[in-house]
């Protein structure tokens, strides 16, 4: 028996990297996957079908797993990749938003074309497949179904401290996270939960940054052998983000970094001052906010 023993699920960005262990983690699992790879680049040019040899890894193990060629910032392809599930298995139960490209480059150097691309592919993507799954899994709900749909969609530490040279992709990851938990709050009365998690792995994506570990797909390494690195470290985390035991989990992010699974608690009110309500006075503002807020200063600084 397998957690995820007759669910349908879609993973986008499977053809290679910590999407293709997702896809393969599923399937161990017992999902019957969709696995969508427009093939492209790392930077998102051309197209292929990379998705191929993930759906034979997974048939190949005795799971079942169709391709998807679809572009997921193309609004009617992201409708079409969720329909392919519908007429494959008759539903959608799991949605894993995992498809992206990198151009990274200091900001003063970044041509607007290539911030551009890389938030329609990690943020329109997201949105697109999202919204679809969403009007699927309402119209389900709406008709009487008992839904329990689960979405996990992809951030990462450039999105959530930032990081140099990736202005475009910090801030698709960042309002990837946005985004995910108002889609909580709307999807969670139909049974639907959306949470993020933040994965690490040697992977092609990291592959561009200077000095990157060698890249390795998840197949690669025997299951018995673990390595740090290893994209597929923060898939069983998915599956089980994805499975019925995580109904009360959602608007939650998650990093999987190495051996560690790390719940993070974002933009939360840390200390706060008030004016006694009359506008405040920007000359003396300052030392009130390095005694009572930033507690840089003692507090009897504020009176000289």
């Amino acid at each position: 028996m397998g957690l995820l023993d007759g669910k349908v699920a879609i993973v986008t960005g499977a053809g290679h990297g910590i999407g293709r262990a997702h896809a393969l983690e599923l399937a161990k699992q017992g999902a019957l996957v969709v696995v969508n790879d427009l093939g492209s680049s790392v930077r998102g040019e051309g197209a292929g079908r990379d998705a191929d040899e993930t759906v034979g890894l997974i048939t190949g193990r005795g799971g079942e797993a169709v391709a998807d060629y679809g572009d997921v910032a193309d609004h009617e392809q992201a409708g079409q990749l969720v329909q392919r599930a519908v007429s494959e298995w008759g539903r959608l139960d799991i949605l894993v938003n995992n498809a992206g490209i990198v151009r990274d480059s200091a900001v003063w150097n970044l041509d607007p074309a290539d911030f551009d691309a890389v938030i329609r592919v990690h943020l329109r993507g997201t949105w697109c497949c999202s919204h679809h799954a969403a009007v699927h899994w309402r119209g389900r709900a709406k008709s009487g179904e008992k839904v329990v749909g689960r979405l996990i969609n992809t951030t990462s530490g450039a999105g959530l401290t930032g990081n140099f040279g990736q202005t475009a992709y910090a801030a698709a990851k960042a309002g990837i996270v946005g985004m995910t938990q108002t889609l909580a709050q709307e999807l969670g009365p139909y049974g639907v939960t959306a949470n993020v998690i933040g994965p690490a792995g040697a992977t092609r994506l990291t592959g561009t940054m200077p000095s990157a570990p060698p890249v390795v797909e998840p197949d690669e390494i025997p299951e018995d052998k673990w390595e740090p690195m290893d994209p597929a470290n923060s898939s069983p985390l998915v599956a089980w983000l994805a499975s019925d035991e995580s109904q009360l989990v959602n608007g939650q992010v998650f990093r999987a970094i190495h051996d560690r699974i790390i719940w993070m608690q974002g933009w939360r009110e840390a200390a706060e001052v008030s004016s006694g309500q009359k506008r405040w006075d920007a000359a003396k503002l300052g030392k009130v906010l390095a005694t009572d807020v930033f507690r840089v200063a003692t507090p009897g600084l504020r009176f000289l």
